[in-house]
C-alpha cells in the first residue's frame, strides 16, 4: 500500500493517536479514562482518503477508455472475445468487446449481478457465492466538529465500548484539519434497518457525547455510511458477518472461463485478502498473469 501511494505522488497524514483514551465496559458504570499506548509504526491516512487513490490512478488512463456511471449485467465468451453488456442510469445499454475482462468486485457481488454465457461452472459459482465481503455487513458513523476539543482534553479520539452503538471510536481529523470523530458500528445490519438512520445518528451522538463531554453533542455535520445497504458493495448475503476472508491458493476462474476473465479484488487475494493491500496485489497478480498469456 505504501509503494502504491508513493509511486502516485501522494500526501499522507499520521494517524492521531496522541493522548489517552476511553473505555466503556458496561452501562452501569463510568466510562473510564487509560492512558494511551504510543503507535508503532505510526498508521498513516492518505490525505484526501482512499478515493484520493482512485482519482490518481483514473488520472492515467485516457477518458475514451472510461465509462462511468454504468455496470456490467452479462459478458459473453465468443471465439476471439468476451462481450461485455453494460447499461446507463438512464436504461441505456451497450456492448463492449475485450479480449480479457478483469472484475474488481467481490465474488459475491459477481455472481448475484453478472450473467455470465455460457454459464460459470457450478463449483465455481458456489464458490464465489460462499466468500463472504469483507466489512460489507458494518456500517461506520462519521461526526464532524468546529474543534478538537478532545485534544485540549488530553485524549486521543481512540475508545472501545461494550455499550455501543459505536464499538471502536478514533480520530478522523482531515488533512486539511477540519475535526472529526468515527466510529464502527456494532449494531448489526437488518437492526439498523429497522431501527433508521435518524435514531442511529441520535444514538451515536449521545454516546459520543458520554464519552467525550458535552461538545460532542453539538456536531457540525454527521454522516452515516452503511455498506450493507449498498449494491454495489453488498448482498443479502452479506448482511450477517461471515468471518474474514481466508487466502486461497486455487483458481478462482475454472473451466472455459479461465484465461479470458480474471478476478482482481481484495477478497481473492493469496495476501492480506479483505484489505485494501489485498485489492492491490490482487489487480498486479490478475495483469501479470495476462502479460504471460501474451508471451
Amino acid at each position: 500500500m505504501a509503494a502504491l501511494v508513493e509511486e502516485l505522488g501522494l500526501a499522507t497524514l499520521p494517524q492521531q493517536s496522541d493522548g489517552d483514551v476511553i473505555v466503556e465496559r458496561t452501562s452501569r458504570e463510568e466510562p473510564k479514562r487509560y492512558q494511551g499506548i504510543p503507535q508503532s509504526p505510526q498508521s498513516m491516512r492518505v490525505a484526501g482518503g482512499t478515493g484520493a487513490l482512485i482519482t490518481a490512478l483514473s488520472e492515467k488512463l485516457p477518458p475514451e477508455a472510461l465509462h462511468l456511471d454504468m455496470r456490467v449485467t452479462h459478458a459473453t465468451l465468443n471465439r476471439f472475445d468476451v462481450l461485455l453488456r453494460i447499461i446507463a442510469l438512464d436504461g441505456s445499454e451497450q456492448d463492449v468487446a475485450a479480449e480479457h475482462v478483469i472484475f474488481a468486485l467481490p465474488p459475491r457481488l459477481l455472481a448475484s449481478s453478472v450473467a455470465f454465457t455460457p454459464d460459470i461452472d457450478a463449483a465455481t459459482a458456489i464458490r464465489w457465492r460462499d466468500t463472504a465481503t469483507w466489512m460489507a455487513p458494518h456500517a461506520k458513523f462519521f461526526a464532524l466538529y468546529q474543534h478538537p476539543f478532545w485534544r485540549k482534553a488530553g485524549l486521543s479520539g481512540t475508545a472501545q465500548s461494550q455499550v455501543g452503538p459505536l464499538v471502536e471510536i478514533h480520530d478522523a481529523t482531515t488533512a486539511s484539519g477540519m475535526p472529526a470523530l468515527f466510529g464502527f458500528l456494532g449494531v448489526g445490519a437488518d437492526q439498523r434497518a429497522a431501527i433508521g438512520e435518524d435514531a442511529l445518528t441520535r444514538a451515536c451522538i449521545k454516546q459520543l457525547t458520554r464519552l467525550f463531554g458535552p461538545e460532542a453533542g453539538r456536531p457540525c455535520a454527521t454522516l452515516l455510511k452503511d455498506w450493507a445497504a449498498d449494491p454495489l458493495t453488498a448482498t443479502a448475503d452479506d448482511r450477517s458477518p461471515s468471518g474474514h476472508p481466508e487466502p486461497a491458493r486455487a483458481p478462482w476462474v475454472t473451466g472455459v472461463w479461465k484465461g479470458r476473465m480474471f478476478l482482481a479484488n481484495s477478497e481473492t487475494s493469496t495476501t492480506a485478502p479483505g484489505y485494501l493491500a489485498g485489492a492491490i496485489a490482487a489487480a498486479e497478480q490478475a495483469v501479470l498473469q495476462i502479460q504471460r498469456s501474451r508471451e
